[in-house]
């Protein structure tokens, strides 16, 4: 039997606030509680938008209890816990399981990268390693992998893995995928841009990095769609989409970042092999964050 849907809603993929001298925790308390507060779904700590990749494994781990100390079960939280290392991401993944996570989203091997059949093997391996939810995350523009449809469903008879972060940008794949999976797993839009056409596939809700800075208008465009009001809830996709955008102008997080910095959430600094935003695409960002009010 399958474990319960996790969230329903906009869950976001936090940044995590850095410094040149380490992981600001003053801040990250101060994103997490205000997250909270404006009524975020979920929330995702050390994704790819928190920089996972270049957090040290102390600071990972660090991370990932200061994260579960402050929420205290306030909204379910997910934990990033995937790696091209499937011993490490198992590893990890029990972390987050002793931590007392809802969910830990693992994305697909990167660079090493894999077969199918290989995909079908990792996550089996990292979900017989505890008994943590876990949450496929797919993004092929990144990891240059992609999970196929007849792969998830595979994948869903494994008990405890139970939804799929979904990012290939294919909607003809993820209506296919769908359609194999039923009710085994919960699929959640993986780009900001496809919301509503994924909500319109029986998608649950978003993993978002829009919600870094509109946690409150992301979380409302979902719960109009689950409440009937689907011409709001397209029109808040259209309202949001050059906002949306800019978030994706460089390189994610890199403006996350600057939007977070910009509304005085945390310094705009990120780590090598990300750098600052150029100029140009920083002046669109702040503009688009003006034009929906997130700026004075």
């Amino acid at each position: 039997m399958k474990t319960k849907t996790i969230f329903t809603g906009a869950a976001t993929a936090l940044i995590t606030p850095t410094t040149t001298e380490g992981v600001d925790y003053a801040a990250l308390e101060k994103l997490l509680d205000w997250q909270i507060d404006e009524g975020i779904d979920g929330l995702v700590i050390c994704g790819t938008t928190g920089e996972g990749s270049t957090l040290t494994d102390a600071e990972h781990r660090q991370v990932l209890r200061f994260a579960a100390e402050t929420v205290q079960g306030r909204v379910p939280i997910i934990a990033g816990t995937g790696s091209n290392d499937t011993a490490y991401a198992a590893e990890l993944t029990r972390f987050a399981c002793e931590l007392g996570y809802d969910a830990a989203l693992v994305v697909t091997p990167y660079y090493n990268k894999t077969t199918q059949k290989g995909l079908v093997a990792m996550y089996t391996a990292i979900a017989e390693s505890c008994n943590l939810p876990l949450i496929l995350y797919n993004v092929p523009s990144r990891t240059g992998v992609n999970i196929e449809p007849a792969t998830y469903a595979a994948l869903a008879e494994v008990p405890n893995i139970t939804a799929i972060k979904e990012a290939n940008g294919n909607i003809s794949k993820i209506v296919e995928t769908a359609a194999l999976v039923g009710d085994k797993l919960d699929i959640y839009s993986g780009n900001d841009d496809e919301i509503v056409p994924i909500l319109a596939c029986g998608g649950k809700g978003v993993i978002s990095v829009l919600s870094n800075p509109a946690p409150k208008a992301t979380s409302n465009l979902c719960k109009k769609f689950f409440s009937g009001d689907v011409a709001g809830a397209m029109a808040d996709q259209a309202k949001y989409l050059p906002l949306i955008r800019a978030l994706f102008s460089e390189v994610n997080p890199i403006p996350a970042k600057a939007a977070m910095a910009a509304m005085g959430y945390c310094e705009d600094f990120v780590r090598l092999p990300l750098v600052p935003m150029e100029k140009a695409h920083r002046d669109t960002l702040l503009q688009c964050m003006r034009d929906v009010n997130l700026l004075d």
